[in-house]
């Protein structure tokens, strides 16, 4: 079962049975079939290929055409996700600080001709291979594990469309994502600044809220940033005057 009585100790089964039922009241059409969907995602035993195999995956219990018709027609609430994701128990560092990592993937799509809005996209697996690529960018915001660990907790993601400006899109993203995680209360006046890595492909005085003609000094306080030369970038967060 994925829900459980409010006062079950909130252990991480419970947390996480928690966030399925947050997740399933974001599914405003199709709920049903997109919530199987996922659960087939996340349960195949390999990469996903086809939506045909995935309707047989044991946790798909509905018919194989019911996949395609889910995404079709199925719509989600993703302001409503955004903020389930806002407020579910993220990994901290060892001083209880909150890491994020930001980076740009792409889903390449080399073959669909007629899908609009791809934008050619840098691919390569080794040294100096660099090779465009039709398909979408995504940019994704995640929290990081301490220690050596490669899992992390995904916050948000965006679709770059052709024309925009990567670092300027990317800023608004973590200032929109900090302004959710302080009302969420990730947050608190006197914690350890929020620290946000990125690789050295970004412009890191606008990343941090900053341009070549402003300084972050013109920013309001919850976009200001300190910058080091290790293009990591502390944010110091102020709450807004809603909280």
């Amino acid at each position: 079962m994925s829900l459980l009585q409010d006062n079950v100790r909130r252990d991480a089964f419970a947390e996480l049975s928690c966030f399925r039922g947050e997740f399933y009241d974001c599914l405003i059409r199709r709920g049903d079939a997109l919530f199987e969907l996922a659960d087939a995602v996340l349960c195949a035993d390999g990469p996903v290929r086809s939506l045909v195999e995935l309707s047989l995956v044991g946790e798909h219990r509905r018919g194989h055409g019911r996949p395609y018709d889910a995404l079709a027609c199925g719509r989600l609430d993703i302001d409503g996700l955004r903020w389930a994701l806002a407020t579910v128990p993220l990994p901290r560092a060892v001083d209880g600080r909150l890491v994020l990592a930001v980076d740009i993937t792409c889903w390449l799509q080399p073959d669909a001709h007629t899908s609009p809005e791809r934008t050619l996209c840098t691919y390569g697996r080794g040294k100096d291979q660099h090779i465009p690529v039709p398909g979408r960018p995504y940019s994704v915001i995640t929290a990081l594990e301490p220690g050596r660990s490669s899992w992390t907790a995904p916050l948000d993601a965006i679709r770059l469309t052709p024309g925009d400006d990567a670092a300027q899109a990317t800023a608004q993203q973590l200032r929109d994502l900090v302004e959710r995680m302080i009302s969420a209360g990730q947050w608190q006046p006197g914690e350890p600044d929020l620290l946000v890595g990125a690789d050295a492909g970004y412009d890191a005085p606008r990343l941090g809220g900053g341009s070549s003609s402003r300084t972050p000094a013109h920013d309001p306080p919850d976009r200001r940033a300190r910058l080091n030369a290790a293009g990591r970038t502390p944010w110091s967060p102020t709450p807004t005057t809603r909280q």
